[in-house]
């Protein structure tokens, strides 16, 4: 069959994921290929000192975004959507939606990117023995709890934007496993949060009497390849407000950007590991074993099945060196020199090569928000220099290049170094990786392990929500999601492999001193730069 007749004959799988700047739909056929793609473009909200997206900012994205998709299907093929064999969705990961029985938003969505709940945190992960990270669920809603907030004792259900979507598109409150490990721990013998961790907090919030119990407001888990329910008649009807949409299709567990960029990267088996550069960074690695150590750095979050995977999560990424692009940007179109966004990243970026390896006495801090890899609860984009420095174009952006993944390589380092984590393959997807060999070659040398970028990375998280959908339906008896995955999406895929240059391994290492060092210039700048 060809793609129009997948399309028309209710064969096509859709994956729709929300990223932090866009929403992304991606239509597959029969053998995991992308067949049509829409989008959506958004931005969080600091709204009352809180990073957020209204619940109409959900809904009016995601209806733009389908509709943006069947627009693309019915120029390539003159087709409609109608059916589909399989949907999944997923989004950005951690945050906090708490709902009454009515179903009601009782506070705004609190997404990933809020560093509030430090006093929680660190009370939990003293409490757990296990790393409880800020943007964690849990986290937001034990310091609630410590805030004495009223709605607390109201909650019926608390959620991600995925398990939202999800729940309102299905009307069952499941989420996947990866998903829900960005929660609540999850204990990866049994695939469901942590018996134990789950009786320690009930225990330590006992004296506030509420009428729930935590496990009671946590979505259900489910793990790859499960069904999570079917698309309702009020689903199809807000995913799709023209009417054409029939529901009835199955619907896989809703997972979390980072389950879907395993996904994305065939890297769900051990000693696998993939980064997501973006507008936030995260690195993930799946474990043969345990870590010796809790370490504030390190998130062990889960693969879509179930299987341990260490995560270094930081807050910031490209959203700074987008900034000085766009200041270049402004610079030529002063000059009424037409410009091409995609060109002037390639150009700048690949001269970045040309620059210092050491960054030549520079140094820039990407911090937009709070950096809790490096203990920053607030952030100050930050560009200083040595006054002996060399101010030239190649050393500014290989610092900035460097600098995006600064905070990434000093959690790497502990995996990597300390815990002696073994890894055998890297793949990088995100838009750090658009320029060919520049970003790979970055973050090589921070890794000092070879990295691979294959030419489907671009799909990103929406593809690989699409690839768990069409696992669900698709998968043989007994098949694991790494064989689903080797044998039917990725064979033949091995993508190009940048090897980590030994002198630029060297450079990035006598950088992160400096940045290190220079973390008091930082903070010093949100000392002395309060937010209005």
């Amino acid at each position: 069959m060809d793609s129009k007749e997948i399309i028309e004959a209710g064969r096509a799988v859709l994956g729709i994921e929300f990223g932090s700047t866009r929403i992304k739909a991606v239509l597959n056929d029969n053998a995991g290929r992308p067949i049509a793609q829409g989008s959506h473009e958004w931005e969080n909200r600091l709204e009352n000192g809180v990073w957020t997206y209204t619940l109409e900012d959900i809904w009016t994205g995601l209806q733009d975004c389908y509709a943006d998709l069947q627009r693309d299907v019915r120029e390539k093929y003159g087709a409609q959507i109608r059916n589909l064999a399989a949907i999944g969705f997923s989004a950005m990961m951690h945050g906090y939606m708490v709902f009454d029985r009515d179903g009601s938003l009782m506070v705004p969505f609190r997404t990933w990117r809020n560093t509030m709940t430090a006093e929680a945190a660190e009370e939990l992960t003293k409490l757990f023995q296990f790393n409880i990270p800020q943007r964690w669920s849990i986290a937001h809603l034990y310091q609630a709890i410590l805030n004495g907030e009223e709605h607390v004792a109201r909650i019926d259900y608390l959620t991600t934007l995925a398990g939202y979507i999800h729940w309102k598109m299905t009307g069952r409150r499941v989420i996947g496993v990866g998903e829900a490990s960005g929660m609540f721990p999850i204990d990866s013998t049994t695939k469901y949060y942590n018996r134990r961790m789950l009786n320690l907090f009930d225990e330590r919030i006992a004296s506030h009497h509420y009428p729930w119990k935590t496990e009671e407001i946590l979505p259900g888990v489910l793990t790859a390849g499960e069904n999570a329910g079917t698309l309702t008649e009020a689903g199809a009807k807000l995913l799709d407000v023209s009417g054409t949409l029939q529901p009835g299709c199955p619907l896989c567990p809703p997972e979390g950007d980072a389950g879907t960029g395993m996904v994305a990267t065939n890297s769900v088996a051990q000693r696998t590991g993939n980064v997501s550069a973006g507008t936030s960074v995260f690195a993930m690695v799946v474990l043969e074993k345990p870590l010796a150590k809790v370490h504030p750095e390190l998130d062990i979050v889960t693969t879509p099945d179930g299987a341990d995977v260490a995560m270094v999560h930081c807050n910031n990424c490209t959203s700074d060196l987008n900034a000085w692009v766009g200041l270049f940007r402004e610079l030529l179109e002063m000059y009424q020199i037409p410009v091409d966004m995609n060109t002037l990243y390639e150009k700048l970026y690949t001269n970045a090569m040309n620059g210092a390896r050491d960054g030549g006495g520079l140094l820039a801090y990407n911090y937009f928000s709070g950096e809790p890899v490096t203990g920053f609860s607030e952030g100050r984009p930050l560009f200083v220099r040595r006054p002996d420095a060399k101010m030239n174009l190649a050393d500014f952006m290989r610092v900035h290049l460097y600098s995006s993944l600064a905070a990434l390589k000093s959690g790497l380092d502990i995996l990597l170094k300390e815990e002696k984590v073994g890894v055998d393959r890297v793949t990088g997807h995100g838009g750090l990786f658009k320029t060919k060999g520049v970003g790979q070659s970055i973050l090589a040398a921070a890794m000092n392990t070879p990295v691979t970028v294959m030419k489907t990375a671009g799909e990103g998280g929406a593809w690989g929500i699409a690839l768990l959908a069409g696992y669900m339906i698709d998968k043989k008896p007994d098949q694991s999601l790494a064989q689903f995955l080797g044998q039917k999406i990725f064979a033949g895929n091995a993508g190009e492999t940048v090897s980590p240059d030994p002198a630029d391994v060297r450079g990035f290492d006598d950088f992160m001193k400096v940045y290190t060092a220079g973390l008091a210039i930082e903070q010093a700048a949100v000392d002395a730069m309060p937010l209005a």
